[in-house]
């Protein structure tokens, strides 16, 4: 529902803008702020949700975030003029953010390892069908004068569902066992390991000792031990923006008419769009636990490079040529499906597992912020670099950002994929340990050679 809810709030906008435009009279400044205020909440919800989640725990901020969920999707709905949908489209931001940052911390703390990659990708995959179901709703409510109420107003019913499943729901044993719940922890640990004792035990007495670890804030968050940790993160979570993936989506529809398909179809075709990425989403979410984390982010960036170049060659000559304008469109689907399924569930799975326990909402949190903002950045610059580059150029642009992506991956990047929580949290601190002692040895050299 978390997922449904980040997708569908953030597609259903790119129909309902249509018809607020004219209701409420907007000015282009104006569309431009109903826009992003969402992205504006996201980037406050995501920085603030990890501190609290990791003081009060994921379940009770879950709640929280259906209720911040429901009263920003109920209050646009009903919103009667201009500032008032803004505040609650901030609202809502602030729910979409912290449901990014939130749900895969819970997902990949509560998971078995050998299913942590399919369960943190699910968050992707109803990420992918919340936007289908918009674009389906946009469709289906186009005709009616107040549609766009219901678009955006409808997102109040899976809060509500959101809500009334979190109160079910159990609590991260990660978080249970740091509050002295350790009973607690082993029954939801029996539940999630198919009643697996030695499994259980092994999970337990790990977690003990990273739990240990008092809880750490800004200065561990920047220190030694993680900052590998927090640069892969961060760096993940800017390339998933920048290499332009949504402003293709959000472009998808002027790219058929483009290529001479008329608007009813350029419209539909956004549908199959969505049902094909929730397709292919499935597919990567099928291949994380089978294949390495990193080779499909390099593979996926290889796949998004070439078919953005060649996509720039088709629009550059689609108003000439018949075939230029159909090996734009294929390009397109064929860009969206790699993203689909490498960088847009792997970079949300990553950031839920490379921080250490004491610091993982907190790092979490920052990654997600740091993604929300890259988003506000390339959407609020997108159209005045289409209007200077012209639609073929500035592809190429997102196509050089998908290069220095794979470059990253290669320098950057750590593995999870097969790993524990506490695995990957060990293998930092003994790197961290390595640097400290090369330190060292080098300074003892150089005093040696100065002596």
């Amino acid at each position: 529902m978390g997922g449904l809810l980040f997708g569908y709030d953030t597609g259903s906008i790119s129909g309902a803008i249509l018809f607020i435009e004219k209701q409420l009279s907007l000015n282009s400044w104006q569309q431009g702020s109903v826009v992003s205020a969402v992205l504006l909440g996201a980037i406050l919800g995501a920085v603030t949700i990890g501190p609290f989640s990791d003081r009060f725990g994921r379940r009770k901020l879950l709640m929280v975030t259906s209720i911040i969920f429901f009263v920003g999707a109920l209050g646009s709905g009903i919103a009667p003029e201009f500032w008032t949908l803004i505040i609650f489209r901030i609202i809502l931001g602030m729910g979409v953010g912290a449901a990014s940052a939130l749900i895969p911390t819970y997902l990949a703390e509560l998971a078995p390892v050998a299913k942590r990659g399919m369960m943190s990708g699910l968050f992707q995959l109803m990420v992918m069908t919340g936007l289908l179901f918009a674009y389906l709703f946009n469709y289906w409510l186009q005709g009616i004068y107040t549609g766009w109420r219901w678009m955006l107003g409808l997102a109040a019913v899976p809060a509500a569902v959101l809500f009334i499943g979190a109160l079910i729901l159990p609590e991260s044993p990660r978080y249970l066992v740091r509050n002295d719940k350790e009973n607690v922890a082993r029954e939801v640990l029996m539940a999630m390991n198919q009643n697996d004792l030695s499994v259980v035990n092994d999970d337990i007495a790990k977690i003990q000792k990273q739990a240990a670890i008092k809880s750490g804030g800004w200065n561990e968050l920047f220190g030694l031990m993680v900052r590998p940790a927090l640069v892969a993160a961060v760096g993940l979570a800017i390339f998933q923006q920048v290499m332009g993936c949504n402003t293709v989506l959000y472009y998808a529809p002027t790219i058929f008419t483009d290529a001479g398909f008329g608007v009813h179809f350029a419209l539909l075709s956004h549908i199959w769009i969505g049902i094909f990425n929730v397709i292919v989403t499935v597919i990567g979410i099928w291949l994380m636990n089978r294949v390495s984390r990193r080779k499909m982010l390099i593979v996926g960036g290889w796949l998004m490079a070439i078919t953005l170049f060649i996509m720039c060659w088709g629009l550059m000559h689609s108003s000439d040529s018949k075939f230029a304008a159909d090996v734009a469109v294929i390009s397109m689907v064929i860009y969206i499906a790699s993203f689909s399924g490498t960088w847009g569930p792997i970079m949300w799975t990553m950031i839920g597992e490379m921080f250490p326990l004491n610091i993982r909402g907190l790092g979490n949190s920052f990654s997600a912020g740091v993604n929300w903002t890259a988003n506000m950045i390339v959407s609020l610059t997108f159209p005045p670099l289409l209007s200077f580059f012209g639609k073929g150029t500035l592809f190429i642009g997102y196509g050089i950002f998908c290069l220095l992506a794979i470059w990253f991956v290669h320098a950057k990047v750590f593995e999870t994929q097969g790993k524990s929580l506490e695995s990957i949290e060990q293998w930092l601190r003994d790197q961290a340990a390595k640097k400290k002692a090369a330190k060292v040895a080098s300074s003892d050299t150089t005093n040696t050679a100065n002596n």
